[in-house]
């Protein structure tokens, strides 16, 4: 483990592994540096950074939060990765945050965004930041977690039936906190297509082909926000796709990115 800091002093725990050209991976929801394991694949072409996002693992978590104290963050581990732009892989949450940098101007050489969770939400609905929030300072983390699964992610019912008896389960739970951060990040307004609009850098948008339509449509409409983006829906995945299928897609474009 490396450590790097943010603007605001927050420390940011990452780990490196490979040699080539950096690429800083960003993960999502429940996840933290230990989520992406980078496969032999993409650490024989590139240095891979998986860092642990504020309030996640080792990373510090200075307060107020705010998604621009998160696009810091990224910048400073790719200062710490290189002197130039560094490449950015997202997921999720991470590929808001990731699409945020770059047109917020962050040194970045090019983009890979997996499924950018940009929901419009029903202002007359339950502000499910404020019910998480609310849950952990109750210390009903437990609770929080199944209300993220069944409220904010709609995810089958026999899954969140079952999630308590997953070894992950404590993890689930220390990290309920981070959630209000990854949806502040996603907004509330739908795709956000003036700012990805200013975007200059090269950008793939992915989509799993067995996500559900309302997934499908935003990495649609997101792409097309996007100026030259290309999008490629991978066959036989969802909301997440391993590493492993990911690692010749991400090699492709970026190495095709470069001057």
């Amino acid at each position: 483990m490396e450590t790097t800091k943010s603007a605001d002093g927050t420390v940011i725990a990452y780990d490196r592994a490979g040699q080539g050209p950096p690429l800083i991976v960003t993960v999502g929801a429940f996840c933290d540096r230990k989520t992406f394991v980078p496969p032999a694949d993409l650490t024989d072409r590139f240095t891979v950074y998986t860092y642990d996002r504020r309030g996640r693992g080792d990373s510090g978590d200075t307060q107020p939060y705010s998604p621009e104290r998160e696009v810091a963050d990224l910048a400073a581990v790719i200062s710490a990765a290189s002197e130039g732009g560094s490449f950015v892989y997202g997921h999720s949450s991470g590929a808001a945050l990731a699409l945020r940098a770059a047109w917020q101007g962050v040194p970045i050489s090019a983009v890979v965004a997996y499924e950018a969770p940009y929901f419009a939400r029903d202002t007359a609905a339950e502000d499910p930041a404020a019910r998480i929030t609310a849950l952990v300072e109750a210390g009903r983390r437990d609770e929080a977690v199944r209300y993220w699964m069944n409220d904010v992610v709609h995810a089958p019912a026999q899954v969140v039936e079952t999630m308590e008896y997953w070894p992950s389960w404590p993890g689930l739970q220390a990290l309920t906190h981070t959630l209000p951060y990854d949806l502040e990040l996603s907004g509330d307004q739908g795709v956000p297509a003036d700012n990805l609009a200013t975007i200059t850098v090269p950008v793939l948008v992915l989509g799993g082909a067995n996500s559900p339509d309302g997934f499908q449509q935003i990495v649609r409409d997101t792409a097309a926000a996007i100026p030259g983006a290309r999008l490629v829906m991978l066959e036989g995945q969802d909301h997440s796709a391993p590493a492993s299928v990911l690692a010749p897609i991400l090699t492709e474009f970026f190495l095709r990115s470069v001057p």
